[in-house]
């Protein structure tokens, strides 16, 4: 029997991997099974118990590894990493995976990477090759890459910088993001029924999303306070928040967002990928350092108010508006955004991401890739011009 793995962590990473899930599982037979592992903030009551909307999608669940979260330091953080990589180590020595599949740049992937490595399992990695760099995310990204064996990129210039970093470029393969898979299969629901599910009349409504900037985390308080003063300025307009993740800083900003009681927002521990599409797509822009805003907004011919050095480096459309992080800055950058000049502007904008086949794409070498024996001996790649 030939077994794959795909962990997930978080709920934006669920809502990428889960249309591969679906595609890898259409795989299965008598000789190979995809695995589920949930983990992370998925099995917390603190950041919404999301693996009950995994449930809820009827995904089959296969493992289910509950790790520490705790990030109020470094030492919290480095203590976190040291029980993952040991959980992960014992499961992989166990298991004997095929290999395991895994995405993007949280720490927490870092240490399933390091403890595929240290069993000598291959890692399968999605979305390397963006920069992001106000985060951590951007070291551990390009990490994560040099312990993988097959990568699976989202646009051109990440491919480069893959095969930069000195892996072979017949193993890096550009197919586009999932998150234009979901919005052409998940984004079903009406303005009215969107609204209605987070208990919101119709009304014009922003769309809101702040992480902790990871390089800047001393500037959290006062980077929350002007973006909430943003929002207060603006009494006509609805605001839908979701919460922070678990990087250090985001327990601060959700405590912050719950103490801010201000009429106009509405905050949420999580929306699940298809209210939060759906309501992306009718949202007159979207608000914060989410890559979301970078990604599937301008897929769905949104504006998005880019706030900050979170999603610096990534590659950008014509509809996003970079910003400062003051109240002020903000504050312009969403009358640009709901400027008429500027929605016709959205209305032009091709997504750089993708034609909305990626997963499928990627189940495909995923399951040529291992029906033969994998070499993990690696040549450094070099360039020509080098």
């Amino acid at each position: 029997m030939k077994k794959i793995a795909i962990v997930t962590a978080t709920r934006a990473e669920y809502g990428l991997l889960a249309p591969i899930i679906t595609e890898l599982r259409k795989y299965e037979n008598d000789i190979l099974t995809v695995e589920l592992i949930v983990t992370g903030t998925h099995l917390s009551q603190q950041y919404g118990m999301t693996v009950q909307e995994i449930e809820k999608s009827g995904q089959r669940i296969d493992k289910r590894i509950e790790i520490p979260l705790d990030s109020s330091t470094a030492l919290d953080i480095s203590s976190n990493q040291a029980a993952t990589l040991v959980k992960f180590t014992r499961l992989f020595a166990i298991e004997c995976y095929q290999a395991v599949v895994l995405l993007g740049d949280r720490y927490e992937m870092l240490m399933v990477s390091i403890a595929a490595g240290n069993t000598q399992t291959p890692v399968f990695h999605l979305c390397g090759g963006d920069t992001t760099e106000g985060a951590m995310d951007e070291w551990i990204r390009h990490a994560i890459t040099k312990i993988s064996y097959l990568h699976f990129v989202t646009n051109e210039e990440s491919r480069r910088r893959v095969i930069q970093l000195g892996e072979d470029p017949a193993r890096v393969f550009n197919v586009g993001s999932t998150s234009i898979d979901n919005i052409l299969t998940v984004v079903d629901m009406s303005k009215a029924e969107a609204l209605k599910s987070v208990g919101v009349d119709m009304c014009d409504y922003a769309l809101a999303t702040y992480h902790p900037v990871t390089m800047e985390a001393d500037d959290v308080a006062k980077q929350v306070k002007d973006f909430l003063a943003a929002l207060q300025a603006f009494p006509q307009m609805q605001f839908i928040v979701t919460k922070s993740n678990a990087d250090q800083g985001g327990a601060r900003i959700n405590a912050l967002l719950d103490a801010a009681d201000l009429p106009n927002v509405h905050v949420f521990t999580s929306l699940g990928v298809r209210r939060y599409l759906s309501l992306m797509k009718y949202a007159k822009f979207v608000l914060g350092n989410s890559s979301s805003g970078i990604i599937e907004a301008p897929a769905l011919h949104v504006p998005t108010v880019n706030i900050g050095n979170r999603q610096r480096g990534r590659y950008q459309s014509a509809s996003i508006i970079n910003c400062g992080a003051a109240a002020e800055e903000i504050m312009q950058a969403m009358e640009v955004a709901m400027s008429e000049e500027h929605q016709q502007i959205c209305k032009q904008v091709v997504s750089p991401y993708g034609d909305g086949h990626a997963a499928e794409k990627i189940a495909r070498e995923v399951v040529t890739v291992i029906s033969s024996p994998i070499d993990l001996k690696k040549k450094f790649y070099d360039w020509p011009e080098v």
